[in-house]
């Protein structure tokens, strides 16, 4: 068993993964008592990943009012009242795997789209007439239709458009990510989904199904020299106080041995969508609130970043309790912007206000939207 808190990073995060037991680390998080989660709330210095358990334990849901006023004081001291805003643009909806939480899977019978040079062009004028410079490009994972030749060329084409270019498509080799990397890529997202033994039952079939491939892509991202990591799980697949301290345990071993590199996490929870399941775990608001409260305290420095699959009012709440960045006015099909087609959505969005309206609401809140990575901002607590 891996001594939680260690100081020393294993030779790659799979090596240090194999040491710990799903098990033994829901037990460790349910044992937690009142005691152990002052101790992790009153800590002086850096917490480490035992402080992580007690903060995502059951025992620490009375604390939750006091965990946002903590969270909130550190988000104020590293961030300040600012929230960056940015938008997906999906690519295609082509996709190789099986997922059964995803619309874009395989086996869903949905038209299959590539957006040519043209529609790319048509979707970044809406999205720039919106005001956006961070964008996120979105695909479905199929390396033959839509691989790396498809989207080093999609990157080429919108890069004189925005500041920052974040990517979220399939774990690609070190030497791939390299190849994006002078064209202005600045952010890679990939979530491993779930840590626990049912992530083989979710992805039966497709690349995705590799546990080991996609678990690694983090390291070849650090070795590649990407800017920015982004982590995560999907909320509603696995017990998520478990699922939540793996994340926790993969951002302490990448800054530890990729300590130049930036990161940040984010909190999808599972939504409809054509052809998929129904979560097999509930994740309440209560519960979303305490996992963004206790990374941030576990976490001074990371990014945590909210979604429109959540609703416009626990949105609304988050800012100021640890959020840092949020998407606004986004679509989930290949094409949305220019031409709304909702049979081809990877899922249902929850927030569908527009993204002035979202800002609106940042700005009445006292806090500044950046639309922009070189804005700069001075403000006090």
């Amino acid at each position: 068993m891996n001594t939680i808190g260690s100081n020393q990073p294993a030779g790659s995060f799979q090596e240090q993964f194999d040491q710990y037991s799903w098990q033994e680390i829901t037990e460790q998080i349910q044992s937690k008592n009142e005691s152990n989660v002052q101790q992790a709330l009153t800590k002086r210095g850096k917490r480490d990943l035992n402080d992580l358990m007690s903060l995502l334990s059951p025992a620490a849901e009375p604390f939750l009012e006091e965990m946002a006023r903590l969270s909130r004081q550190l988000t104020l001291k590293r961030f300040g009242k600012t929230i960056q805003m940015y938008i997906p643009l999906y690519l295609s909806n082509e996709c190789t795997n099986s997922c059964l939480y995803c619309g874009f899977r395989r086996e869903n019978k949905i038209e299959r789209i590539i957006l040519d040079e043209e529609a790319i062009l048509k979707e970044v004028e809406v999205i720039k007439s919106f005001g956006f410079d961070h964008l996120l490009l979105v695909s479905g994972e199929h390396r033959s239709k839509a691989g790396v030749d498809f989207l080093e060329r999609a990157i080429e084409i919108i890069r004189p458009h925005f500041a920052h270019i974040s990517l979220e498509v399939q774990p690609l080799q070190r030497e791939e990510y390299e190849r994006f990397i002078p064209l202005g890529l600045n952010t890679v997202l990939v979530y491993q989904e779930t840590y626990g033994s049912k992530y083989q039952e979710y992805h039966p079939k497709g690349a995705k199904s590799n546990f080991e491939n996609r678990l690694e892509t983090a390291d070849r991202l650090g070795k590649a020299g990407i800017h920015k990591i982004g982590l995560g799980c999907l909320l509603g697949l696995d017990d998520w106080r478990t699922d939540s301290w793996f994340v926790g345990a993969h951002l302490n071993y990448l800054e530890k041995r990729y300590w130049k590199t930036k990161y940040s996490i984010s909190f999808p929870r599972l939504r409809p969508a054509a052809g998929v399941m129904q979560p097999e775990v509930v994740v309440s608001d209560r519960d979303l609130l305490q996992l963004i409260c206790a990374y941030r305290i576990f976490n001074e420095n990371v990014e945590l970043s909210l979604s429109t699959r959540e609703s416009p009012i626990f949105r609304d709440h988050a800012i100021g309790l640890g959020i840092t960045t949020i998407s606004a006015g986004s679509s989930t099909e290949p094409g949305g912007y220019s031409d709304d087609a909702e049979n081809l959505k990877q899922f249902e969005t929850a927030d569908n206000r527009s993204p002035e309206e979202v800002a609106t609401i940042i700005r009445k809140k006292g806090y500044e939207p950046l639309w922009k990575d070189w804005d700069v901002h001075y403000c006090g607590i």
